[in-house]
Order: C-alpha cells, then sequence, then structure tokens
C-alpha cells in the first residue's frame, strides 16, 4: 500500500546546496527524476536569480554534474544534470527502497520533498537511515493511497491542489476556456510558468493515484 510523504530537511541534506549558499535567493523546484541503475538524473526549474551566476555556482557544486540547460523563460529557466556520489541520501533512497521523489523545492533554508514509499517498511526504512546519517527531518504529512478523501490523499501536494482549484474555479478547464494560464496565474499571484508546472504535476498525480491504482477495500 502506497504512502505518499511529505517533509522538509535541511538544505545541507539535500543537492545544490553550496549553490544556494552561494546565491541565497535562488529557488529550485525539481519536477522530475529520470533513475537507471547508476545515474539519477534531475530536471528542474531554477528562478530568482540571474542564470550565468546560477550556472557558475553549480559549475562548483559536487553534488551535480552535466548540467544542461533546456529551456528558458523570463523568470525561470528548466536544467537537466547528475546527482553524483555527493549526495549520498538521495542516490540510497532512489536505488534501495524504492522510493520515488514526486516533488522538491529548495531554497538557502531547506528544501521540502514529496514522496512516495512502497509501505511502512519502506518509510521506517527512510527514517532509519536519516538517523544514521545524522540528517534531521521534519514530517510535515502523511497518508496511505487506500483512503482517498481530499487532495492530500490523491498525492497532491498543497500548491498543485491550490492551483488546479483555482483553474477549475475560474473556468480554465471549460471549452471554450472561460480563463487563460495568466488569469489563474495572477489569481495565485506566481508566474505562469510556476502555473503550468503545477497543473502538470497535479494532473499527473491524480492520474497515477486514481486511474492507475485501485485500493485493495474497492469493489465493483
Amino acid at each position: 500500500m502506497s504512502l505518499f510523504g511529505e517533509f522538509q530537511v535541511p538544505a545541507h541534506a539535500f543537492a545544490l546546496h553550496e549553490t544556494l549558499t552561494v546565491l541565497p535567493g535562488a529557488r529550485i523546484e525539481v519536477e522530475r527524476v529520470v533513475a537507471t541503475d547508476s545515474v539519477l538524473t534531475p530536471y528542474f526549474w531554477v528562478s530568482a536569480v540571474d542564470v550565468e551566476a546560477f550556472e557558475d555556482a553549480a559549475a562548483a557544486d559536487p553534488s551535480v554534474q552535466g548540467l544542461r540547460q533546456l529551456d528558458s523563460f523570463e523568470d525561470a529557466t528548466l536544467y537537466r544534470a547528475e546527482w553524483t556520489e555527493n549526495v549520498e541520501s538521495v542516490v540510497y533512497l532512489s536505488t534501495q527502497m524504492n522510493a520515488v521523489i514526486l516533488e522538491a523545492v529548495g531554497t538557502v533554508d531547506h528544501w521540502r520533498l514529496q514522496m512516495r514509499f512502497d509501505g511502512h517498511e519502506a518509510l521506517g526504512a527512510f527514517r532509519d537511515y536519516c538517523a544514521e546519517i545524522d540528517v534531521g527531518f521534519q514530517l510535515l504529512r502523511l497518508h496511505e493511497l487506500s483512503q482517498p478523501l481530499n487532495g492530500e490523499q490523491y498525492g497532491l501536494t498543497d500548491r498543485q491542489a491550490d492551483a488546479l482549484r483555482t483553474a477549475w474555479e475560474v473556468g480554465y478547464f471549460e471549452s471554450p476556456r472561460a480563463a487563460s494560464l495568466e488569469a489563474v496565474a495572477d489569481e495565485l499571484g506566481v508566474s505562469q510558468q510556476s502555473v503550468s508546472n503545477l497543473l502538470r504535476r497535479g494532473h499527473n498525480a491524480l492520474v497515477e493515484s486514481t486511474l492507475m491504482a485501485t485500493p485493495e477495500s474497492a469493489t465493483i
């Protein structure tokens, strides 16, 4: 039975800590992580910082390598890179515990993560491992997929649920649309690119937790 956990870890416990230290105003949003047997490749958006300054700082950061700019907008830039063995906790989580990083948002103070675990045993192993490497974390929310009662239990973060609700309320999903993506962004007070990312990840979470998985207790 899948568990969704959302928690906060110190900035030094995750990737790009040195970069965020050099550029304390930067914000990093990991959109997805592609994992193979030996390499973890995160795709992430960077905002609130000069692009050249970020790339210079990331080039000297031992937690990433092979940084490549994929797309750039006025308020955010999309990158791909590889996490190195210096991010021991991330490598362990992805390769040994079948824990999936659904979302990660980092600032100079902390990283806020949402992850999916195969069950309580995997979550316990994660907790034990964090204690072993002396990484403190604050559990913010925990819920099971078998009781889909609200946005949290569908695997949505607060920001994703808020974006979906706002888009629905202003008529973004109507046909023809009664509101543009810009209107949704204005309602939320964020950029259009951020809204686009939130809606896409929110849709992905809803499909995964409803159409792609059936609770054990469900009956036909």
